[in-house]
């Protein structure tokens, strides 16, 4: 009895397959997760360009227009060709 049961569920199971297209259901909606989400924008902005983040904590110094100010610059971005900049305008006010 325990055979004749199974045989008739796997049966079900193949019909259901077949009635189906084939897919199963949780494929199909995953496929649709899937795509919906590659459609949405990205929620993470794009990475800054690293040149013009320097450039901006240059021009800071600079309002400044401090030793710690250029100090801390020059240890940050030592090999910056702003650091060069930063450098002479720290010569500058310690004369």
């Amino acid at each position: 009895m325990k055979i004749l049961w199974l045989s008739a569920w796997t049966l079900g199971a193949l019909f259901a397959l077949a009635s189906s297209g084939g897919v199963p259901v949780m494929d199909s909606k995953a496929k649709a997760a899937k795509s919906a989400s590659e459609a949405r924008s990205p929620t993470v902005p794009r990475a800054r360009d690293p040149s013009a983040a320097v450039a901006e904590e240059y021009e800071a110094a600079r309002r400044k227009d401090t030793l710690e100010a250029y100090e801390l610059f020059i240890a940050r971005h030592g090999d910056d060709p702003l650091a060069a900049k930063a450098r002479n305008d720290l010569r500058r006010l310690s004369q």
